[in-house]
């Protein structure tokens, strides 16, 4: 099985699930709600955060033409033009130092999404250990190259993305050497629809190719991931905020700091209760499989004394025969005197 490290974690099966925070624009526009948010992912046992790195006119430009207009549709963004929409969520870059600082403080892992060179540049000026390629951005293979060429793990997500695309993403960061690779299921809507999530296709994932496979999940609550972690996903990629109601761009499908501390709890235990493929008892049960039933005798009996319904029952706990074995032995005689609460044996019949 494949494993990734990044940072101080292995990533993989054999490794509880690598949970990502994605702050995304839920700091509000301000530097000390982006620290707050980093000291509650610390908190909540989640062993990363993630940032997005870009500036309006990097990621698109200042042009109020329909095609530059999100649709009126939409849930969260309806009508908002793409650069004021991205002027609000960005993270500004001189913040990056003081939050990276932060996290490290916090003993978290933090690294980022660049959306063009120059993010990946100041990404590298703060030693970021992997990098994330977003779904809009897989197919932008100069990107995945020239982060690939870092040597730093990727993370790519796959919203939107058909098997050829993943297949050129994976195969342009391999092609530049580089083979640290987690891809993630995806569904790229907001908030997603649990019915889209199609978790089956994380073995697939995983199996086509040859990946560390995980999840990036938009879908409201915890039970989508959790049920990911149940059919392979390794990492669990969820974006998080102080409080909803305080409103952002990404609030409404975020986690607050609790359900983000379930979240890290629930899916280790999911992870945990995997086991192997093989049906039968447990060490653990040793003990209590001492109370399984049993034939016993439940009344004092003499030499002689036919084995009847009333003096041997099928009772808790095991030692006598099985319970099977009671139409065998009734109508027989008893070879000698036993006491109530004597296991019955074929010696005693």
């Amino acid at each position: 099985m494949r494993e990734v490290r990044i940072g101080k974690h292995t990533i993989g099966a054999d490794h509880r699930p690598f949970v990502i925070a994605e702050m995304s624009g839920n700091h509000n526009g301000d530097l000390d709600r982006a620290l707050a948010i980093v000291d509650e992912v610390a908190r909540s046992g989640a062993q990363a955060l993630k940032l997005q790195t870009y500036r309006a006119d990097t990621i698109t430009i200042d042009v109020d033409a329909p095609a530059f207009r999100i649709s009126d549709d939409h849930s969260l963004w309806g009508g908002e033009n793409l650069y004021s929409l991205y002027e609000k969520a960005h993270t500004p870059w001189e913040w990056h130092a003081p939050i990276f600082e932060r996290a490290a403080q916090q003993g978290l892992t933090v690294f980022s999404s660049p959306f063009d060179p120059t993010a990946i540049d100041l990404l590298e000026s703060l030693d970021a250990p992997a990098y994330k390629i977003a779904s809009a951005e897989i197919v932008d293979l100069p990107l995945v190259e020239l982060a690939a060429r870092t040597g730093k793990p990727l993370v790519i997500s796959t919203g939107m993305a058909n098997v050829a695309e993943i297949h050129a993403a994976v195969e342009t960061a391999r092609r530049a050497g580089n083979d640290q690779l987690v891809v993630l299921g995806c569904t790229a809507s907001y908030p997603a629809d649990p019915a889209d999530s199609n978790l089956r296709g994380i073995p697939l994932i995983r199996d086509t190719f040859d990946v560390v496979p995980g999840l990036s999940d938009h879908t409201m609550g915890i039970g989508v991931p959790v049920a990911a972690v149940a059919l392979g996903a390794c990492v669990i990629e969820k974006h998080v905020t102080l409080k909803r109601a305080d409103g952002g761009v990404d609030s409404e499908f975020s986690l607050e700091p609790l359900e983000l501390a379930a979240l890290v709890t629930e899916t280790e235990r999911a992870w945990q209760a995997l086991g192997t493929t093989r049906i039968g008892p447990k060490d653990s049960e040793r003990e209590v499989s001492r109370l399984r039933r049993s034939l016993w005798v439940v009344e004092d009996v003499a030499e002689g004394d036919e084995v009847t319904a009333a003096n041997v029952r099928s009772i808790r706990p095991s030692g006598g025969l099985a319970p099977a074995d009671l139409g065998t032995v009734l109508g027989r005689r008893f070879r000698q005197a036993a006491p109530k609460g004597t296991p019955l044996t074929w010696d005693l019949v």
